[in-house]
């Protein structure tokens, strides 16, 4: 079928000049079709082009912020649309321009936690949710630039049973160097992913070890290790039996090894029931937050745990069931290495009147991110909501104050030998017991 010719409408302006020669005219479906083609250059010209694999990466990367991420009018104010559009007209061939590209397309929305993961890094994130990690295991901190000193990277405590721990490298060892380079230099996010690596392969670190002048330089074979994410154990303040709960980071394993550890404490382990409980969340900076909650539900009966708010502006509140696995007297020590999801279960005890804190002043994340895989085994950390604490305080950027502010200078291994902090936390447990009848009841104490 073909399609009528079009007519022209006569002019109703003489004066406008002489007419101009007819134009040549297409017609029949292939008008209509080179038509279309050409409105979709004028409105898309990257659209109608193939995209490469390493240009959809982009693509997808954009696509998956664009739904999730919890302030749609922050990406609007950045013309979110045409930063894509932007980004895509940079040559993208290879998976290391993609990543730069989609680095740059996520660095105007100026939050930090919402990044991109290359694919070691992704792996080695979604390994610390399940517990375990490749490495060496060594977890590190930056000490003294905040005392106005001399910056260095310190050991805070090597894990148990880990190559670090075989080799003797103690807390408060400084880390100097990863295979030949300079450890400030690296920075500490950069030494750390330089610590973890393949099972089987090795890595030389050089370490200046506590009372030492001299460097000590290590061959560490890496390997799987075991986080402990949950350790426990009995302490005696007195004539008070109490219980010591350290979780240093919320992964999945956590909610079932708090409840093991509770069980024994209250008298599972054939030992006598703990008359209180000290949960130390220091340098616990997160995890998953479904587990922290799942803390808090363990330790709460009843009430609010935590109020979050999704991109929607809708605020849901996670209400803790009744019952609690432990209901005798608790003290949570935190300081400013408490993030995240540890922040959730301290805002929670605090609020709820359950825990007083002690310690200092917790870190102050108060947004929550998703893992959002990409197609070459990297992935993208995305914020989508944001909490409160029961009370309806914002922590982002303000943190949670303690109760009870501990001297400094803040211990280096918490839970260690010397850790003056849970001296004082026992001492003050203690005193509470006391005050609640002797035995954390309330009744009369016994003569």
């Amino acid at each position: 079928m073909t399609l009528p010719p079009l007519r022209t409408k006569p002019s109703l302006h003489p004066s406008a000049g002489p007419k101009r020669p007819p134009r040549l005219r297409r017609s029949g479906p292939a008008a209509l079709l080179a038509s279309l083609l050409l409105a979709l250059l004028l409105l898309n010209p990257a659209a109608a082009l193939a995209l490469n694999d390493a240009q959809t990466e982009v693509v997808e990367a954009w696509r998956l912020v664009n739904q999730s991420y919890l302030d749609p009018a922050r990406l609007d104010a950045l013309h979110w649309r045409q930063l894509r559009q932007k980004t895509l007209e940079r040559p993208i061939t290879s998976s290391e321009q993609a990543y730069g590209a989609i680095e740059a397309m996520l660095a105007p929305i100026g939050d930090p936690y919402t990044r991109l993961l290359r694919p070691a890094d992704f792996r080695a994130l979604r390994s610390n949710t399940r517990g375990t990690v490749s490495g060496v295991g060594l977890q590190l901190a930056l000490r003294g630039a905040e005392e106005g000193g001399s910056p260095r990277i310190v050991v805070i405590a090597p894990l148990d049973g880990s190559p670090a721990a075989e080799a003797g490298i103690a807390s408060g060892s400084e880390l100097l160097s990863v295979n030949g380079q300079d450890a400030l230099t690296l920075g500490l996010e950069e030494c750390a992913a330089r610590l973890r690596g393949d099972p089987g392969s090795e890595v030389l670190v050089a370490v200046r070890l506590p009372g030492s002048r001299r460097p000590r330089e290590l061959v560490l074979r890496r390997r799987q290790v075991d986080l402990l994410p949950v350790r426990h154990r009995r302490l005696q303040q007195g004539r008070h039996p109490l219980g010591y709960l350290r979780i240093t980071q919320f992964s999945e394993p956590v909610p079932q090894q708090v409840r093991e550890a509770l069980a024994a404490l209250n008298g599972g382990d054939g030992g006598a029931a703990v008359e209180g409980l000290i949960l130390d969340l220091r340098n616990n900076s997160g995890g998953l937050v479904s587990a922290g909650v799942a803390v808090a539900d363990g330790l709460l009966d009843g009430g609010t745990i935590v109020e979050t708010e999704d991109r929607g502006g809708i605020a849901s509140e996670q209400q803790a069931s009744p019952g609690t696995l432990f209901d005798g007297p608790l003290l949570t020590l935190v300081n400013g290495g408490t993030a995240s999801a540890s922040e959730i279960l301290a805002g929670a005890l605090q609020d709820s009147g359950r825990s007083p804190l002690a310690g200092s002043r917790t870190f102050g994340k108060g947004l929550i991110q998703t893992l959002l895989p990409l197609g070459d085994g990297s992935g993208l950390a995305v914020t989508v909501a944001r909490y409160l604490t029961p009370a309806g305080h914002d922590i982002q950027h303000q943190g949670i104050a303690p109760d009870v502010g501990l001297a400094e200078p803040e211990p280096l291994d918490p839970g260690g030998a010397g850790d003056g902090w849970l001296a004082e936390a026992a001492r003050l447990l203690a005193e509470r017991i006391e005050g609640l009848g002797g035995d954390g009841t309330g009744a009369a104490p016994s003569r």
